[in-house]
């Protein structure tokens, strides 16, 4: 490995990077440099003016210690510049700042160097797709840049890494091939499923391979995982969007996390969240923290003997950056849901490590433990949202802790050694009917399987130890109905849901991390979907999906600032300096899913000069 890049990648454990030293580490053996980084670090400057990672920093805390944007200013804060893209589609992008130069992915995976003062474009990669159909829609959440490349995951199945300086294709490396997407059509569906709402509706969304999320990279690694693979049929009819689960025993697909030479794009390691053979578990009634799940589990080891083998398409989804321990060199992410979505009766057992959060070796990709949040999910509640790594003082003694924002609307705090439930948060959004089965006349169930949190990152204040939760109230009801027809084939049954329309909204939370407990909650019209930033200004950033772009107070809640955008704002913020101007930049592009305009703006935002 190149001893600079083994530098460049490393960020000490307060979410600093170094930049000072990286000159004598390429003329240091890599022995001689292990030896001697920690006495460099101390002797190194930090770079706060950077947003140089996905989380800002390898534990995903998405904090920006800069403070010249405050309480006493917000009011003017004003649009400093924007950029169109060119790429109308989902824009959830968190842009990556590093030396005053900006790197944001588009919709469709172009990547564009800017100038981060100005908004000049600098450079442009264009992006050809290898094919026309994705599983998952146009959306990618943002690239990685170290020592000199710039790393993306394609919705077409590919790995590139790009010449910081230019945008030129360094190397291109397959990470998965989508041409395996299963093929839900319609035609298939109505062979089966009575619903009329089939009858005038359109293919959305389908199983597949996909990779959205924004990579992560250490120690001369880049690690990236499939999303898609547990989706679910999406069909629109009606102005509204469903995910119908098929209990057929041959949808879904097996999702994973992989690791990448960062220098050659050579694959290092391949982990598969759905282990060989071995995914009904402990068979259990209850989630780890007591809440019980109304399986059925003799029906459950009868189906098993039926279909041994659905392990082998049991979804698990990537469904987040993972967080790196740089302490112990672990890699923390979470999992989705297993597949079929929703329908269990071909996958009997626990489903592990599906709806997980799990510790990996980042060397090698071992498993070191895995909580599965959810046994046997039967609602979509995924571990969506990406780890959050901290420290914490429990009975005064220390603890290394990490912490998932649940899709069920409990923050999870784990021993990030050992996996142990430390604790669960208060819940942030309403629950009701948590854990009922669908059934064939509807259960009316939230939080539903859009959360809860969705995929949105939350934000974390490293002093005040408060994280910060983007999340959404969306009722649903919940049906399960045996499959009809005379060619219905391998199929057992059917699940879908419905969204109540009228009785959504979203919902920004502040937990204390030190007890779980609720400090304050503010209600937006809009489910929250995109994700947080926290300042040390004592502001939190976000968005929903009208397009307004908001601040609030850290400590209180209350709304100081807003911004009305053209598209929905459902993408992480940021913050960076340049020249000692601090600026907050956010994409707004909306979510074609959950029906929020689409478009292509970047927007950033300073103080107004005097």
């Amino acid at each position: 490995m190149d001893t600079a890049m083994l530098f460049n990648s490393h960020a000490f454990s307060d979410g600093r990077i170094c930049r000072l030293c990286a000159e004598p580490a390429r003329r240091l053996s890599r022995l001689l440099w292990s030896v001697l980084m920690l006495g460099f670090a101390s002797l190194c400057t930090a770079d706060t003016a950077d947003w140089p990672l996905h989380g800002a920093n390898h534990q995903n805390h998405r904090h920006s210690p800069l403070q010249q944007i405050d309480r006493s200013n917000l009011t003017k804060l004003s649009l400093a510049w924007s950029y169109r893209t060119g790429k109308v589609g989902s824009f959830q992008a968190s842009p990556i700042v590093v030396g005053g130069i900006m790197y944001i992915s588009t919709a469709f995976n172009d990547v564009v160097a800017l100038d981060a003062a100005s908004g000049k474009e600098i450079w442009r990669y264009r992006h050809r797709l290898n094919t026309g159909q994705t599983c998952c829609g146009p959306a990618n959440r943002g690239v990685a840049v170290v020592d000199g490349r710039v790393f993306q995951a394609t919705i077409d199945g590919r790995l590139l890494a790009l010449d910081q300086r230019t945008g030129a294709v360094l190397w291109d490396a397959a990470i998965g091939d989508i041409a395996i997407n299963v093929q839900e059509t319609l035609s298939g569906a109505r062979e089966v499923v009575s619903e009329n709402f089939l009858d005038h509706a359109k293919v959305v969304g389908g199983t597949g391979h996909s990779f959205n999320t924004a990579p992560q990279v250490y120690g001369g690694l880049v690690f990236v995982g499939s999303t898609g693979t547990g989706f679910g049929f999406h069909v629109e009819t009606d102005g509204r969007t469903r995910t119908i689960g098929q209990g057929d025993g041959r949808t879904g697909l097996r999702g994973f996390v992989a690791a990448f030479d960062a220098a050659t794009g050579k694959e290092v390691w391949r982990w598969y969240s759905v282990p060989d053979g071995q995914w009904t578990g402990e068979w259990r009634e209850t989630t780890r923290d007591g809440e019980a799940l109304h399986r059925d589990i003799a029906w459950e080891k009868a189906q098993h003997r039926k279909f041994p083998h659905t392990w082998k398409l049991g979804g698990g989804s990537l469904m987040g950056t993972p967080a790196i321990d740089p302490e112990t060199g672990l890699l923390f992410l979470g999992t989705g849901n297993p597949a079929p979505s929703m329908d269990d009766s071909t996958r009997p057992g626990d489903n592990l490590h599906t709806c997980s959060v799990v510790a990996l070796d980042a060397r090698t990709g071992k498993l070191v433990w895995a909580y599965q949040e959810v046994p046997h999910d039967r609602w979509g509640y995924e571990a969506a949202s990406p780890p959050v790594l901290f420290d914490l003082t429990i009975d005064g003694k220390p603890v290394k802790a990490v912490g998932e924002a649940g899709k069920t609307g409990w923050f999870y705090v784990l021993d990030r050694q050992t996996g142990r439930l430390i604790y669960k948060s208060e819940p942030f959004v309403p629950q009701h009917n948590l854990f009922a089965l669908p059934t064939e006349e509807g259960v009316r169930i939230w939080p539903s399987i859009a959360g809860g949190t969705n995929w949105s990152p939350v934000a974390l204040d490293p002093a005040d130890k408060t994280v910060f939760i983007a999340a959404l109230h969306m009722p649903a009801t919940y049906y399960q109905k045996k499959a009809e027809g005379p060619d219905k084939g391998p199929w057992q049954s059917y699940s879908y849901f419905e969204f109540d329309e009228k009785g959504k909204y979203g919902l920004l939370t502040a937990i204390g991390l030190g007890d779980g407990r609720v400090r304050w909650q503010h209600r937006t019209p809009n489910p929250l979907i995109g994700g947080v930033l926290h300042t040390a200004g004592n502001l939190v950033f976000s968005g929903e999906g009208s397009g307004e772009f908001f601040a609030l107070d850290a400590e209180s809640g209350r709304k100081l600032w807003s911004y009305k955008t053209r598209f929905g704002v459902n993408a992480p913020p940021i913050s960076y300096a340049v020249n000692g101007r601090q600026y907050v930049a956010v994409a707004a592009g909306g979510n074609a899913l959950k029906g929020y305009p689409v478009g292509d703006e970047l927007l950033v935002f300073a103080l107004i000069k005097d």
